[in-house]
């Protein structure tokens, strides 16, 4: 089946439209309609080489959404008609100690992602820049009918990614939760970590986006290129999570923790971080990463976001938009994440 998408040919080459094979509907597979895909950060560094070589030419796309059009025979998990999600793997071992656990993003052997990655039967896998993709059932999310379609799709990548380490350390009432940088996924951080009960402060270079920050749930506000800020704030919270891609001063954000506290990174900068160990001895303090979530993971929060009005703030776009997206994101001019209507690739 080949179906129309949007790829990118090489590494620095601008995406354009294609067409991609996808295999034919397995006794365990479900062929998607999608009707939305999300446009997240890591896609601009995979397709561009930042995070090494890549199988040219790539589809992008691991924020998926759309509608279940044919099931394998062994599949009772869903049905045609279903709205339904793919996030940033669509296979792993099923069989090491993460995966029986839930957390197949650990997988021993390696999960298989949503693009760029070797599928079962030996092929490279390609995104939901596309009008369908066949994915495993055991790897596709119900999306429920609370949720809008474009506003959940970023929940996929954006939204699991931040609700991992809020759950894993404890964000809930009681607990005060510093949220770094205010993007694509820092403000659903907000959204997320205010819906749990916690107290949540959001830390951003300017006071510029204090407004959102406040309007999405956050009690507080500080810029981090005051100095003054960390010596206001020293030792006030449990979790600080850390969204940005960026390099930054790691001992300083640990010294926002109070007696063990964690600082969680969820962003990826390509440069290593350095830390002074004593920041670490200082209020026995926990410098982590966390990394997506597992399959129940994901359809817990997906749960979650249903049941208190939580979805991505958007921008919806036409797939040749694509382009001029990916700039206006390392500009940081987007609030707050980009979703491709995959309708105009038909």
């Amino acid at each position: 089946m080949r179906v129309p998408a949007y790829a990118a040919p090489a590494a620095g080459r601008p995406l354009g439209p294609t067409t991609v094979e996808r295999r034919s509907v397995g006794p365990d597979d479900v062929l998607i309609e999608v009707t939305h895909a999300g446009i997240c950060h890591s896609d601009i560094h995979t397709v561009r080489g930042e995070w090494g070589p890549q199988p040219y030419p790539l589809v992008p796309g691991h924020e998926i959404v759309g509608v279940v059009a044919e099931v394998g025979p062994s599949v009772t998990t869903h049905r045609v008609g279903d709205r339904v999600g793919v996030g940033c793997m669509v296979g792993s071992c099923r069989r090491c100690a993460p995966c029986r656990a839930g957390q197949e993003q650990y997988c021993v052997e390696g999960m298989v992602a949503t693009y760029g990655g070797v599928d079962r039967d030996g092929t490279v896998t390609q995104g939901g820049y596309s009008t369908h993709v066949v994915v495993a059932a055991d790897f596709v999310l119900r999306v429920p009918d609370g949720l809008d379609p474009a506003a959940a799709a970023p929940l996929l990548c954006a939204g699991v990614t931040t609700w991992s380490p809020l759950r894993h350390w404890g964000a809930g009432p009681g607990r005060r939760v510093a949220v770094v940088g205010l993007g694509g996924l820092g403000h659903l951080a907000v959204k997320l970590a205010a819906a749990l009960g916690a107290e949540v402060t959001v830390l951003s270079q300017s006071l510029k986006k204090q407004e959102d920050g406040l309007r999405l749930g956050a009690r507080d506000y500080h810029a981090t290129s005051d100095p003054d800020t960390f010596t206001a704030l020293a030792g006030r919270f449990d979790l600080v999570v850390n969204t940005v891609s960026a390099p930054l001063d790691v001992d300083a954000y640990l010294s926002l923790l109070a007696v063990d506290g964690a600082l969680v990174n969820v962003g990826a900068p390509a440069e290593p971080l350095s830390v002074d160990v004593f920041s670490l001895l200082t209020n026995r303090r926990t410098f982590a990463g966390s990394m997506i979530g597992g399959i129940a993971e994901t359809q817990e929060m997906l749960d979650f976001c249903a049941e208190h009005g939580i979805g991505a703030d958007v921008e919806v776009i036409a797939a040749d938009q694509v382009n001029d997206a990916y700039e206006r994101v390392l500009a940081s001019d987007v609030r707050y994440r980009f979703v491709i209507d995959t309708a105009t690739l038909r």
